[in-house]
């Protein structure tokens, strides 16, 4: 299958930011327009990947991505994983998707108790088998914005260790000279974006459809998305 035939759907929440910024990224790269679902929607059509967009869904009443989480669609989502299909989630979308528990853990507050927006440098790591992780090299980094004020990823010990022992850490902050300190969230061991066991559900903090061309200040989120799309066609 070519990327072109990709059915790629943006879920789409009250408060969603980000749902068009994804659209046009995934317009971009493949072509064609993905479906937006609004999220009262309570099934979906057959689809190669799911998109959970960042934003701030229901406005972050009562906690980031709580209410999403419990929105009609994410019970189609969540069979759609159950069934193996991919999912990714980016900022909010990635702390629906630890609401949900389809990834472990939670996003809390930001360390310096401050809203950060900025480029952050964010190394790949050495995952298990994932189309999120499969085109990227192991240890090559990116420059991808980032911005939240509740990204610090906060995991128990035990959950952290399975994470790193299962390979299941998908990206790390690293060295971000002018912008920042290297962490800009104070997220446990310095983690931007993990998988589920089965490496077909990805979370992450940046924002690769903020970093889709030079003249957006940089293309490595075409280059993560580009590689996500094309291990999924494959």
């Amino acid at each position: 299958m070519s990327i072109s035939a990709m059915r790629v759907v943006i879920a789409v929440f009250p408060g969603s930011n980000c749902d068009r910024d994804m659209m046009v990224a995934m317009e971009q790269l493949t072509g064609r327009r993905p479906q937006l679902v609004w999220h009262k929607e309570t099934t979906l059509d057959p689809v190669d990947l799911i998109i959970i967009p960042g934003g701030f869904s229901f406005g972050d009443y009562l906690r980031c991505g709580a209410l999403a989480g419990r929105s009609p669609v994410m019970d189609a989502v969540m069979d759609h994983a159950a069934r193996g299909g991919a999912v990714l989630g980016v900022c909010n979308g990635f702390q629906v998707l630890t609401e949900t528990g389809m990834l472990p853990g939670v996003l809390l507050r930001n360390a310096g108790l401050n809203y950060v927006c900025r480029d952050t440098r964010i190394k790949v790591a050495e995952t298990i088998a994932s189309p999120f992780t499969s085109g990227l090299a192991t240890g090559s980094e990116l420059t991808i914005p980032v911005a939240h004020n509740e990204g610090n990823y906060f995991a128990s010990d035990d959950d952290l260790a399975k994470l790193e022992d299962n390979g299941q850490i998908a990206f790390t902050y690293v060295e971000s000279d002018i912008h920042g300190p290297a962490n800009p969230n104070g997220a446990a061991r310095d983690i931007a974006g993990i998988i589920s066991a089965n490496g077909r559900v990805m979370g992450m903090m940046p924002h690769p459809e903020r970093a889709m061309s030079p003249a957006l200040g940089g293309s490595d989120g075409a280059l993560l998305l580009s590689t996500c799309l094309e291990a999924l066609a494959s």
